[in-house]
């Protein structure tokens, strides 16, 4: 006998935006809220949007072009076809978000994953009642800490690894144009010089009560205790609550560098300026920031922190796999061997 499946007992809330553009910020402010449970993030949904029926996996370990031909033909022999198919992931993913609060007061579960931003289609559609929050942040903010967080400063090495502004502009833009699922956007600036009222204005929107104490993110009864999984607290974690002092360091880098704001002005000549419109930073004011700051200054590096050691330990190492077959046939030795040796855990 099947067992009847009860609805959640909580509200799902996903905040949307790119890599270093102040959304680890954001989820530990409402983390500590009375009603919000957020926590590292789950990274949940986007493998389960590549399992080969939306999406092909082009380095998975099977045919997946097999793959996708026998879920096809499987979810179109389904009495409600595609619609049994999102169905089956929607229960997926109640089942474990539901885990996750099971003997929790909270009544909202938060989760902050960058990368659903590049998956909204797919997500919108598993969760089309979910509540969605869209920070969004300065492109050249983006890709000055992006670069100088995990590549000390080489551009040229950030943009073979990811090109971020290329990946989450046109994709956060989608987003915001899109009409079948309501949403909350905000700057990322508007954020850390008014943070209380765009807190008010948010919480309206997730139909909480404002509690002004969860700006100071950072205090002591807020301060979160568990720390680890993934994120990104090279910034966050040296602040109590939202601060301007790095608002526009990206500004006096490149005003400074005029090799690195070529660069720059060529990656956004390269997108959309409706995205970039839609994104809250439309082409007539982008290089406002530009004009304030003076040619001179200089960018202190980050602090050392095991975080960020730990990415550039993974980027360096994807990029000596990548230049050289001595490394990556060791690795491969390597890896054969602990898959005999694990076999059986």
């Amino acid at each position: 006998m099947t067992a009847e499946r009860s609805a959640p007992t909580f509200r799902l809330l996903f905040i949307l935006g790119a890599p270093r553009s102040g959304t680890t910020m954001l989820e530990r402010m409402l983390s500590a809220h009375s009603l919000v449970k957020g926590g590292p993030e789950r990274h949940l949904l986007t493998p389960l949007a590549h399992l080969g029926y939306w999406r092909n996996v082009d380095k998975a370990p099977y045919d997946h072009i097999v793959a996708a031909l026998g879920q096809r033909a499987f979810v179109e022999s389904l009495p409600h076809q595609a619609a049994d198919y999102w169905r089956a992931c929607r229960y997926f993913c109640d089942s474990l978000y539901g885990a996750c609060m099971r003997d929790d007061e909270k009544r909202i579960c938060l989760d902050k994953t960058p990368e659903y931003a590049t998956i909204w289609p797919f997500l919108t559609k598993v969760y089309p009642d979910a509540k969605y929050v869209v920070l969004t942040r300065h492109p050249g903010a983006i890709l000055s800490s992006f670069t100088n967080s995990f590549f000390d400063g080489d551009y040229d090495a950030a943009q073979q690894h990811d090109p971020i502004l290329a990946r989450y502009v046109p994709a956060l833009a989608g987003f915001l144009r899109q009409q079948e699922v309501s949403f909350f956007h905000m700057r990322y600036e508007e954020l850390v010089t008014e943070p209380a009222v765009w807190i008010e204005r948010l919480s309206d929107y997730l139909e909480i009560p404002f509690e002004a104490g969860i700006i100071d993110y950072g205090s002591a009864p807020n301060r979160r205790a568990e720390q680890g999984g993934l994120g990104d607290p090279i910034t966050v974690d040296r602040h109590l609550r939202p601060s301007e002092a790095g608002m526009n360091k990206w500004a006096v880098e490149f005003a400074a560098d005029p090799v690195k704001l070529e660069l720059f002005q060529t990656l956004i000549a390269r997108l959309n300026p409706a995205d970039l419109e839609a994104i809250g930073y439309p082409l007539e004011s982008l290089w406002q920031p530009l004009d304030s700051v003076g040619g001179t200054g200089t960018v202190p590096p980050p602090g050392k922190t095991a975080y960020r050691m730990k990415r550039k330990l993974i980027v360096r190492g994807r990029q000596l796999t990548r230049r050289s077959q001595l490394v990556r046939k060791t690795l491969g030795w390597l890896r054969l061997g602990c898959d005999v040796l694990l076999r059986e855990y």
